[in-house]
């Protein structure tokens, strides 16, 4: 279940902490073989899973970084909701990494930590860090500094 806020004025109190986590989700071949046919990407790496077993490092194929990335707004919204708004909208990155690789049917979560707070025109621009986990790694899958824009009701 989200954690709910009824508006951002419930997230200022929150500014520099951990608000959220999402649950496990799991990163399947499919999900990344549709991804693959999305964005025309067919890399051996992501899609062919016998070279992959043969000739990868990960022994398995691995999930796009893009598709980490852009898992963010599902993961966001498996781990909080924010009320009060009529829009939001994702209005782009500031740093991006990809210390880990995701195998197929690896778990990710993520974790999103409130950076920053403004007032920006008719919006107020929620900064992000979020670190998406891969189970069992030492080392995050992604870690990113997301701006999303919320526009009030």
């Amino acid at each position: 279940m989200p954690r709910f806020f009824a508006g951002v004025d419930e997230l200022r109190p929150l500014l520099g902490q951990e608000v959220a986590v999402s649950p496990w989700i799991s990163v399947e071949q499919a999900r990344i073989q549709h991804f693959a046919d999305a964005i025309e990407d067919p890399q051996w790496i992501h899609v062919d899973v016998e070279r992959a077993r043969k000739e990868s490092p990960y022994g398995v194929p691995i999930a796009h970084g893009f598709l980490t990335l852009s898992l963010l707004s599902h993961l966001s919204a498996l781990a909080f909701e924010i009320g009060g708004c009529r829009m939001k909208i994702n209005y782009g990155l500031n740093r991006v990494r990809f210390p880990q690789a995701v195998p197929a049917g690896g778990r990710i979560r993520a974790r999103f930590t409130l950076k920053g707070l403004t007032i920006v025109e008719d919006a107020v621009q929620l900064l992000w860090a979020v670190t998406v986990e891969l189970e069992g790694a030492p080392k995050p899958a992604l870690f990113a500094e997301w701006l999303i824009r919320v526009y009030p009701a």
